[in-house]
């Protein structure tokens, strides 16, 4: 899950970019967290209790400035990546003593954001890792953050991914449920099925659906755990 912070006191640029975040998480299928915030101190303090990925900091406020307060969050946190939001290239220059990732002229085009979205989404997906499956072509690496499930079925292996494809292989779920159940994204939630809570759409005491609409059946007896650990991955700070 990408987890992403806004702040701006114009509570109108607040909600643009807000929404805009919104939109592409609908159309590109990816689950973000996105927090936002009016002030600084509020900023501040939930970043001191929470790691974000991607910040979007206005750079006239109140108070701080946006590049005063990014000098702030690179005394606890180097690696989020900062995105200084200004109605002036005035403070442009100044934005990269704090390692900005990008400046953007107010208000931000969806057609200027999104490609920035999309090379942090891809950065965020190499980061974090994937599995490698051989197929009958050769090895083929899959991205943790594009399966959305594992199945097994009579001794073959079904990794649906997010775009709706299927690849197939012989094996069990043994072979890849020590490695996948040890990120927090994967819970194991019946003896054929491994999921990724990121693409959870719905969940019930029978069965869970994902964002690509399949339905996969839950064990009644695990059904309270899955629920608990679904809602601390949910909720995580």
């Amino acid at each position: 899950m990408l987890k992403i912070a806004i702040c701006d006191d114009d509570i109108n640029d607040l909600a643009h970019i807000s929404n805009l975040i919104g939109k592409y998480q609908s159309e590109k299928n990816f689950q973000i967290r996105c927090d936002a915030f009016s002030n600084i101190v509020e900023l501040l303090d939930s970043m001191h209790k929470h790691t974000y990925d991607i910040l979007f900091l206005d750079i006239l406020m109140p108070g701080l400035t946006g590049v005063q307060a990014a000098h702030e969050v690179r005394r606890f946190d180097n690696e989020v990546k900062i995105i200084f939001l200004s109605s002036s290239p005035e403070f442009a220059v100044e934005s990269y003593t704090v390692g900005a990732y990008y400046y953007f002229i107010k208000p931000a085009a969806e057609e200027k954001l999104f490609p920035i979205i999309d090379k942090l989404v891809y950065n965020y997906e190499i980061s974090d890792g994937a599995l490698y499956i051989k197929l009958s072509s050769g090895i083929m690496r899959i991205p943790f953050n594009k399966l959305e499930f594992l199945e097994v079925m009579y001794k073959r292996l079904f990794f649906h991914l997010t775009d709706g494809s299927v690849k197939e292989i012989h094996g069990s779920l043994s072979d890849f449920e020590t490695q996948l159940v040890s990120r927090e994204e994967f819970i194991k939630v019946h003896r054929s099925y491994i999921v990724n809570m990121k693409y959870i759409q719905e969940l019930s005491s029978k069965e869970l659906i994902v964002y690509t609409k399949k339905r996969i059946p839950i064990s009644r007896l695990l059904y309270d755990k899955i629920r608990q650990a679904y809602m601390d991955y949910l909720f995580q700070d």
